[in-house]
């Protein structure tokens, strides 16, 4: 289902920067340029304008709904961290295991101290 909608919301995007371009601007747009100019003779400047703007915000309003509606589908509101970066923070707040107690070897000294060197008597 994610999949899919996602799919209708790349292809409604490609539709919308289509129709964007496809615009009268000043300059005339692409729609004057690749022979769209006898198209709007047809239909009639105005007619067209209004088409191309409707069908604008029509897309523009189908992809934030759709936008919205996979955020809905992906939550599914029982605090389960989705996000990599979330699960991570989730593990650094954890308290870390105390370290293994490393077995000393007889005669040795502790941990963090330096031994002292014992002057031998038989010199």
């Amino acid at each position: 289902m994610y999949i899919a909608i996602i799919s209708v919301i790349i292809f409604l995007s490609v539709l919308l920067v289509l129709v964007v371009l496809s615009q009268n601007s000043k300059g005339g747009g692409l729609s004057s340029q690749f022979g769209g100019g006898g198209t709007s003779q047809l239909m009639g400047v105005k007619r067209t304008g209004d088409l191309l703007e409707k069908l604008t915000w029509g897309f523009a309003i189908g992809i934030m709904a759709l936008s919205l509606a996979t955020h809905t589908i992906t939550s599914n509101g029982d605090g389960d961290n989705r996000s990599v970066n979330e699960q991570r923070a989730g593990q650094s707040a954890a308290p870390a295991a105390a370290p293994a107690a490393i077995p000393q070897q007889e005669g040795a000294a502790p941990a963090g101290t330096t031994p002292i060197p014992v002057a031998d008597s038989a010199n």
